[in-house]
């Protein structure tokens, strides 16, 4: 991606102390940085408790966006582990999004994920209190006739006029999601430049509208070529879908929403227990 910033001066790649290994000092080695450290009598796989422990690193802001951590031997070499388990952990989160390997470069970190826990938040109210630098592209802002499945989510006559808003939401510069949202006429002026600069919920809200509950629904799909040029990822490349209905307090849907979402930026977190 051509937003990763290089920084050749340093790799800010934490020290890992295994039994037995002392790592050689390194003017690329963090020394300020908290050491972590791989367990050799632990039943977890050692890539995994690599992956583990710079996935960490990642999200806390340890390792930063664009740091070099360099190639899978200067790092193998550095950290005493084998090679294959180096690259075994790379690409671990590699295929998560939060590494990206570069011909000639090394290995970088990139922006970390969006994890959006299960309650009733908006998008952009989330990426606002991670620090994410929400930003919204208004596509689309029109009045249209309900079809079948929209009338029947909002609760409307089909046919009947109804808000459409597609939008693209990036977060620190790099696009996240693709949101397709139908409201019922009357509840807002959706007004684009508002749009562009706060959350729809936040709108809502303002309105004097209770939020209260909503019906939700994941899944994946591939990308398509054009949601792929908006998304910056390559068609077919997989997206999660969900698809929302809104309540206020009142019982009435006020907002059904069906957006897309990078799958290698952005996951849900649940929270699951047992039955007594």
């Amino acid at each position: 991606m051509s937003r990763i910033c290089q920084d050749n001066r340093t790799s800010r790649l934490p020290v890992i102390s295994a039994p037995g290994y002392a790592p050689p000092v390194s003017k690329q080695s963090g020394s300020s940085l908290p050491p972590l450290s791989v367990d050799r009598g632990s039943p977890v796989p050692l890539y995994h408790q690599l992956a583990q422990q710079l996935e960490s690193a990642v999200e806390d802001g340890t390792l930063t966006p664009g740091t070099l951590l360099g190639n899978e031997i200067d790092l193998a070499t550095r950290l005493g582990l084998s090679r294959p388990t180096v690259r075994q952990a790379i690409q671990t989160l590699v295929d998560k999004g939060l590494l990206v390997r570069r011909r000639g470069v090394g290995t970088q970190v990139v922006r970390s994920g969006v994890r959006r826990p299960p309650e009733l938040s908006s998008l952009y109210d989330d990426l606002d209190a991670a620090g994410g630098s929400p930003t919204t592209r208004v596509l689309v802002n029109r009045v249209e006739p309900a079809t079948g499945p929209v009338a029947e989510a909002l609760g409307v006559p089909e046919g009947s006029e109804v808000h459409y808003l597609e939008r693209l939401r990036t977060a620190h510069g790099e696009p996240v999601a693709y949101l397709r949202n139908h409201l019922p006429t009357g509840l807002l002026d959706p007004d684009t430049a508002r749009l562009e600069t706060t959350g729809l919920y936040r709108m809502l809200r303002s309105a004097a509208l209770t939020l209260h509950s909503a019906r939700q629904s994941v899944g994946a799909r591939a990308a398509t070529a054009a949601e792929a040029a908006l998304l910056d990822e390559r068609e077919g490349a997989p997206l999660l879908t969900m698809e929302r209905v809104t309540y206020d307090d009142t019982g009435r849907a006020v907002e059904y929403g069906s957006h897309l979402y990078r799958a290698a930026r952005y996951s849900f977190e649940f929270r699951l227990m047992v039955r007594p």
